[in-house]
């Protein structure tokens, strides 16, 4: 899908670019054309990769570490999530894609 003028690749979905007409002599005249884009967040990681999780919850310290993708969970605002689960522990954790990096 092509990209509004000076705008970057949208990660959210629904960003919106509007385009003003210009007539002859140079004035800007009233919203003329809405170019909406329409894309959902996409996960970076797969089910079954290692990543390394780093823990940014001072108040809720958690273990930094290799974890293994079980599971791509929705979206959380701008960040996707995943549930993630180290071999060394019972449970599994959610963490958000900015919080991991590829192992």
């Amino acid at each position: 899908m092509p990209l509004c003028a000076g705008q970057e690749e949208p990660r959210r979905a629904k960003e919106r670019c509007v385009f003003q007409s210009i007539d002859a002599a140079g004035h800007v005249g009233a919203t003329d054309v809405f170019c909406v884009m329409e894309r959902a967040l996409k996960h970076k990681y797969n089910v079954g990769e290692t990543v390394y999780f780093t823990a940014s919850n001072v108040a809720r310290p958690a273990a930094s570490g290799t974890y293994e993708v079980i599971r791509q969970l929705p979206t959380d605002g701008d960040d996707c999530q995943y549930r993630i689960k180290n071999s060394t522990e019972a449970f599994e954790r959610v963490a958000k894609e900015s919080q991991l990096n590829i192992s």
